[in-house]
């Protein structure tokens, strides 16, 4: 199994020495990267840690929205940001979301006009965790709509659990029945946190057993070199030390079952 550490390219403060040393010590195995838009600046620190990498493109939170036909101009610029940070760390996957609103097939369209071989479209909740937002419908929340994605670009798949989950609930169809189903569409990698609400149709990115999630529902069926970011919450500004306590929950709950 591999494990991934996911930051932000704005964290090169405390958590990049942190990420180092947790490296060294073999709690995780590549950092998961989620690109701010004009912190280009920054890759030449990350490029110091040698550290393998994967990509998060960013999302409609930071004006890149693949859903809806006006951005298409603001997408493409801050992808070839998301790209210079994926070719200079060589990145084998850039994970994308589907956007906001809109629709899958624009979704589709402007993933071709990347047309990047590195794409991963990661399905989501039905709608955002921020619930001031109003009632706003992700893309790429149901099977149908990944599975569309699937058959018409060249993306691969990244399953996020928890986004399983709360898609189902949203739907009021049995989540973990949903989670195995999303799991016959072959990702190459997935996303883990745990839910404050096993019934609840936001994500809440808690930290390993602090909530409902039954994980050993979630880990079945997976290979024993499965590759998992974990995208729990950090509370600490100045370490890690939650991150390798879910490392070590993630690491004795996979060989467990």
């Amino acid at each position: 199994m591999k494990i991934g550490l996911k930051l932000w390219s704005i964290n090169t403060d405390h958590y990049f020495n942190e990420a180092k040393k947790l490296y060294d010590q073999g709690y995780f195995d590549y950092i998961e990267l989620y690109t701010v838009p004009n912190t280009v600046a920054s890759l030449e620190k990350w490029k110091k840690l040698s550290i393998p990498y994967i990509i998060h493109c960013p999302h409609f939170m930071h004006g890149f929205n693949l859903a809806e036909k006006s951005k298409r101009l603001e997408n493409k610029k801050i992808y070839d940001e998301v790209k210079i940070f994926a070719d200079e760390l060589n990145v084998p996957y850039i994970i994308f979301h589907g956007g906001m609103d809109g629709s899958i097939e624009e979704t589709v369209f402007q993933l071709n006009l990347i047309n990047d071989s590195r794409a991963l479209i990661e399905n989501k909740p039905f709608i955002p965790l921020a619930k001031n937002l109003g009632i706003k419908f992700c893309r790429g929340a149901t099977i149908e709509e990944i599975s569309f994605v699937l058959k018409n670009t060249g993306c691969r798949f990244c399953l996020d659990f928890c986004h399983a989950v709360c898609s189902a609930n949203w739907q009021k169809i049995d989540p973990y029945d949903y989670v195995q189903k999303f799991n016959t569409l072959q990702p190459v990698m997935y996303h883990l946190s745990d839910l404050k609400e096993e019934t609840s149709p936001y994500d809440s990115h808690y930290n390993f057993g602090k909530g409902q999630l039954n994980f050993d529902k979630i880990l079945s069926n997976l290979s024993t070199n499965a590759t998992i970011s974990i995208e729990t919450e950090k509370k600490s500004k100045e370490n890690l030390d939650d991150f390798g306590e879910d490392s070590i929950f993630l690491k004795n709950k996979f060989f467990s079952n």
